[in-house]
């Protein structure tokens, strides 16, 4: 059986914990690898050996850093097809969609190249006689990413290159659902000249995670995942006097107004609800039709949904594969199967779906709950599932105030063709990535990616300016250089003056 091993200082290190994880195949449901996972002990030795890359990494030209980076994205450009393959034989997800994760994390890199111009500091000359003072960034030393199983390439690609860029070393935990692709990616990294010791990659569970949050010598950590793990990330990782951004969960709403286009709304509620296997945190899980229109959409997306092919993500017939669990899948099949229950009306039921010969794989449908209910289970609960779940709402301002109410605030979107109600949802609504016509309206590269209320903890949203300040600190220099041909003033005990 394949074994994954971590990365450290360049090169593979065996796990020496003993202890592994199983990584299943989600379209057969064969455990096909098995990854090591790593004691506090074997965290401390990777953190010692990004230190001391660290001492000659922090000090390295900016030209450096960015001749590697460039090298770096070509290699990522030429193997896309290869961490695709990864990540499909993973996660489960279809290659085209892998291929596109793939290119969303390219656009981080691509802004990582361009760090020469993020990090020119500014410069006041003559704030008072012969006084100057600069303002300058500089890197905060060993940091650490924790990434989720929904997206192994492309959320440590937010992470990384922006933080060695600025000249940090960076300690890597993907999931251990799927941690080949995070292997590949380090493994470029190398081969494009990064120094040894600048990105490693360590495996682990609850442990390492642990380990990383209290270790002395983790300046800042980065998390994407769930809200709960999110909330005790900041919370361990600040108590332990480190910088921290926590991006957690989501219900992501879709406000549909009535005099939208119809078919553009229900083309735009399939693939955002059902892309991926919904297994996103940008997925629009809840519609909130307006008006008069409800029926309408939910048949449109009803007719829509049951043409989606479902099958292994190799298959280039499959639009949609298996989720990456048999244990999550069982968990997203039970709030389908008690939301009749709880009120609402199951347009389309998922559970039960099976692709002929491929029984074992982790296959799920795709379910439609309409009139869902607000305190029902389904509607409370990040699913993280391919399941969509749609409210009514009579006016712009109830469903505004339906979609405030909840505790998340990650992304929503509005279809409509009223500029005045388009203006008036981005500002109202309390969210921190908003579409307007756009379902899933995550940032490009160089604009920040997070959102409000508990899908956020800390101040810093991730990439874009956001990240760059997020791994880097500031610093003030005030200079003065006597002329020449002054001569000394000698002691004076009052307050510097500027006038």
């Amino acid at each position: 059986m394949k074994t994954v091993n971590h990365w450290i200082g360049g090169k593979t290190v065996e796990g020496a914990s003993g202890n592994y994880g199983p990584v299943t195949d989600p379209a057969t449901g064969e455990v096909t690898t098995q990854v090591a996972l790593a004691s506090a002990d074997e965290v401390d030795a990777a953190v010692r050996v990004a230190q001391e890359a660290y001492q000659s990494w922090g000090q390295s030209s900016l030209a450096a850093r960015t001749k590697v980076l460039f090298a770096y994205r070509a290699l990522l450009d030429a193997n896309r097809d290869a961490i695709a393959e990864l990540i499909t034989a993973e996660h489960g997800k279809v290659h085209s969609d892998a291929l596109g994760e793939v290119a969303r994390g390219l656009e981080i890199v691509e802004l990582a190249c361009g760090i020469t111009t993020q990090l020119k500091g500014e410069l006041s000359t003559s704030v008072s006689n012969r006084v100057d003072v600069a303002a300058i960034r500089q890197p905060l030393g060993v940091v650490a990413g924790i990434t989720p199983f929904n997206f192994p390439a492309m959320v440590p690609m937010w992470m990384f290159p922006l933080a060695v860029a600025c000249g940090n070393t960076f300690i890597l935990k993907p999931s251990e659902k799927d941690p080949s692709a995070a292997n590949k990616l380090a493994e470029l990294a190398s081969e494009a000249g990064l120094p040894d010791g600048v990105l490693n990659v360590v495996h682990g569970d609850k442990a390492a995670v642990d380990a990383l949050l209290a270790h002395p010598g983790i300046a800042a950590v980065s998390f994407v995942g769930s809200t709960p793990i999110a909330r005790h990330i900041h919370t361990t990782a600040s108590a332990n006097g480190k910088r921290v951004q926590a991006l957690g969960g989501a219900k992501n709403h879709m406000l549909v107004l009535p005099d939208a286009d119809l078919d553009a709304a229900a083309d735009a509620a399939v693939s955002a609800a059902y892309g991926s296997a919904g297994e996103r945190c940008m997925a629009i899980s809840a519609v909130v039709a307006v008006g008069s229109i409800g029926d309408a959409l939910v048949e449109k997306i009803r007719e829509r949904a049951e043409k989606i092919k479902i099958g292994p993500g190799n298959d280039p017939d499959s639009e949609m594969g298996p989720l990456i669990t048999a244990a999550h899948r069982d968990k997203v099949a039970s709030y389908v199967k008690g939301a009749a229950d709880q009120g609402a009306d199951v347009v389309l039921d998922g559970t039960g779906y099976t692709v002929d010969g491929f029984e074992k794989g982790h296959w799920i449908g795709l379910s439609l709950l309409d009139n869902v209910k607000t305190d029902s289970d389904a509607y409370r609960d990040e699913i993280f599932g391919p399941v969509l779940c749609v409210l009514r709402a009579e006016t712009y301002e109830e469903g505004v105030a339906l979609i405030n109410a909840s505790p998340f605030g990650n992304g929503t979107a509005i279809f409509t063709r009223d500029g005045g109600a388009a203006r008036r949802f981005q500002l109202e609504i309390e969210a921190g990535m908003v579409g307007v016509n756009v379902p899933i309206p995550v940032p490009v590269g160089y604009h920040s990616f997070g959102g409000w209320k508990d899908s956020l903890f800390g101040d810093h949203h991730i990439y874009g300016n956001d990240g760059i300040h997020f791994y880097t600190r500031g610093k003030v220099v005030t200079t003065r250089w006597p002329d020449p041909s002054e001569a000394p003033v000698g002691v004076d005990l009052g307050f510097p003056r500027n006038h």
